[in-house]
């Protein structure tokens, strides 16, 4: 009884075991780094990026075309939550970077601006549109579509950052190692959809729970090397008070900005829904994929720290508004008055 209740407690505000777990795998690669650390075919670094390729061939395989379809008509509605999260996150990041910026923080602020430059999160996304009784159709095209464009859109944009830094950065080489570990198993189940899909949505709570244990091997042999070089050395508590702080201001500037636009461009209630939620959020799944093959291994475990802070506050913040929204009625539309003259 008491541990359904704390379980309860939790999905009310937005949490759940794996935002737990993650943070227990930090500490578990604080006490116990040794095997993140090995190297080899059957290493759990190894492992993880055979899981990552399965990862997305599975998402290949649930994605249904005539969804896709159907989400494809309403070009103002991808332009906003596209523009936002490829064009408006980084810019924003960009713009607070003489604030935010140190030869202490330097790698921290990497870290901040890779999340900006990160697709947005494809299952959360469409579970929170979904609760809101949103546009369900754009929700699915737009949370997929960013998913493949950040294969290619998130690497220029860190070229550009890394380039800015003197830092050496092979972006073909890069964009092509991510289209055979990303695109390439899409398209593979894409292609298998018709015969298989029904695989997919048969097993999607255990292939939810591989995506997410795959992604906590991947943190915990990031922060094994992390720890290992000693790389916190330079963090303090208040440099997690004031990360978390900021990663908070990005996601309701964001939301508001969005917000604010949608109603602008008078988008119905379920359009206005989707649009907050697949703009604002940023994907975890994506960032621990990129992450190895963007950066050196030295350095992962810093870099992957604030897009973790913004997962859990996103999923949280979220879980609260989807809620709240339920309840949202569309805007009244003002009543004509014909002239008799």
């Amino acid at each position: 009884m008491a541990k359904t209740s704390f379980a309860t407690l939790l999905a009310r505000v937005g949490l759940d075991w794996f935002i737990l777990a993650l943070v227990g795998m930090i500490g578990l690669a604080k006490l116990w780094p040794e095997p993140g650390l090995q190297e080899g075919p059957l290493s759990i670094s190894s492992l993880t990026n055979y899981g990552v390729s399965l990862i997305f061939f599975f998402y290949g395989l649930k994605l249904n075309v005539d969804q896709l379809k159907a989400g494809l008509r309403n070009y103002r509605l991808h332009l906003l939550i596209h523009l936002t999260t490829f064009v408006l996150f980084p810019a924003l990041v960009l713009g607070a970077r003489a604030l935010l910026v140190s030869p202490e923080t330097a790698l921290l602020w990497t870290g901040i601006f890779y999340v900006a430059a990160l697709p947005s999160t494809v299952s959360s996304s469409v579970v929170m549109v979904s609760i809101a009784n949103g546009n369900m159709p754009a929700a699915i095209f737009n949370a997929s579509i960013s998913s493949l464009i950040g294969v290619f859109i998130t690497p220029v944009w860190m070229s550009v950052l890394l380039s800015a830094n003197n830092n050496q950065f092979d972006l073909q080489g890069v964009i092509l190692k991510l289209s055979l570990q990303v695109i390439a198993p899409v398209v593979l189940g894409l292609l298998l959809n018709k015969k298989l899909g029904w695989f997919s949505e048969k097993n999607k709570t255990a292939l939810r729970y591989f995506d997410q244990l795959t992604i906590l091997l991947i943190v915990y042999t990031a922060f094994c090397e992390s720890f290992h070089l000693n790389l916190f050395r330079n963090y303090s508590a208040l440099d997690l008070l004031l990360l978390t702080a900021g990663m908070l201001l990005l996601f309701f500037v964001v939301f508001g900005f969005v917000l604010v636009v949608s109603r602008w461009l008078h988008f119905s209630r379920e359009d206005r829904i989707a649009a907050l939620f697949c703009g604002s959020k940023k994907s975890l799944v994506q960032g621990s994929v990129m992450v190895k093959v963007l950066f050196p291994p030295t350095a992962v475990g810093v870099i992957l720290l604030p897009i973790m802070v913004y997962h859990a506050l996103q999923l949280i913040i979220a879980s609260i508004l989807a809620k709240a929204m339920v309840n949202w009625q569309p805007a009244p539309q003002p009543v004509k008055v014909e002239s008799n003259t």
